[in-house]
Order: structure tokens, then C-alpha cells, then sequence
């Protein structure tokens, strides 16, 4: 079956924050506080610590989605990153920190990969898939803003000079 692309497709930020690393790392291992700083993720919270969350999300159409995530990824404070399943198998999803200590700041690089399994963006691409390329690259992009929106809220939130 023809994905259109979808299998793969990846997109990323980079982003630097002005708190040390430490402080990073302890927000974007902090899954229950995603809601305060997402404008996708309304909820998460662990399952079994640094192994398995759940997390929900509301879309811009309304539609509310739930998952399980497994981390695959976790080296202390460098990178954290996780799988994201629906009601399947197979993870249609990627997510991933890294952070770059810099001092009193850290460069955070962080990165989406779409994988095998079914995705609302999968459902949407076969179902549109005269535009497949304009809806995938649309999503992605929805993505990297998302990103961007949460580091910075993240980063206001742990900024002890902001309260």
C-alpha cells in the first residue's frame, strides 16, 4: 500500500533556551506538565516512571486523541525520546530531545519522525492523497510551531526570574 511519504517524514527545531541544562532536562522529562505548555498535548502523565506515559491531544478541529508512549531513548541529561502508539503495535511516531549544554544556556534540538503505524496524519494523506506532499509538509509544519510554542513556555515556566 502506497503511503504517500508519510512513513518517515520527519521535521525539527532547534532552539536556544536561556536556562542550564539541568533545568532543561528536568522539563522536558517532566510529562505531566506538557498540558501547561503545549498547544496539542492537553494531558500526561506516567505510567511507569521513564518507561511508559500516556498522553491526550486536542487537535484545532476538536478532535481529542489518546496514546501510549514507551521511552526509547534516555541518557541523562542528553537525550530523551520516545515512541508513540495508538491502538496498535506498531509506533506511528517519534519524538526526541537533545540537548547541548552551553553554560547558563542549552541549545535544544528537537525532532518528529512519522512511523509505520496509523496516524490521524496517515488517514488524512490516503484520504487526500491527490494532495499528499501539501499535506504532509502542512503537518510537519503545524508540528515545528508547536515546538517552538512549547520550548518557549517551557522555558518561561522554569526561568526562576519570571515569577
Amino acid at each position: 500500500m502506497n503511503d504517500y511519504g508519510v512513513t518517515g517524514a520527519t521535521t525539527g527545531v532547534e532552539v536556544l533556551i536561556k536556562l542550564p541544562i539541568h533545568k532543561v532536562w528536568s522539563g522536558i522529562t517532566a510529562i505531566d506538565r506538557y498540558g501547561e505548555w503545549s498547544p496539542e498535548c492537553i494531558y500526561g502523565a506516567w505510567l511507569e516512571k521513564d518507561v511508559r506515559f500516556e498522553a491526550r491531544n486536542r487537535f484545532p478541529n476538536g478532535l481529542e486523541t489518546y496514546v501510549t508512549c514507551t521511552v526509547t531513548v534516555l541518557e541523562q541529561p542528553r537525550r530523551f525520546g520516545w515512541d508513540v502508539y495508538g491502538d496498535e503495535s506498531v509506533p506511528f511516531a517519534h519524538w526526541e530531545y537533545e540537548l547541548e549544554d552551553r553554560g547558563a544556556e542549552t541549545l535544544v534540538r528537537q525532532s518528529f519522525t512519522h512511523g509505520p503505524g496509523n496516524s490521524g496524519m496517515r488517514m488524512h494523506v490516503v484520504q487526500h492523497s491527490h494532495r499528499a506532499p501539501q499535506a504532509i509538509q502542512g503537518r510537519l509544519d503545524q508540528l515545528s510551531a508547536n515546538m517552538r510554542t512549547t520550548l518557549a513556555a517551557m522555558e518561561s515556566a522554569l526561568d526562576p526570574d519570571v515569577a
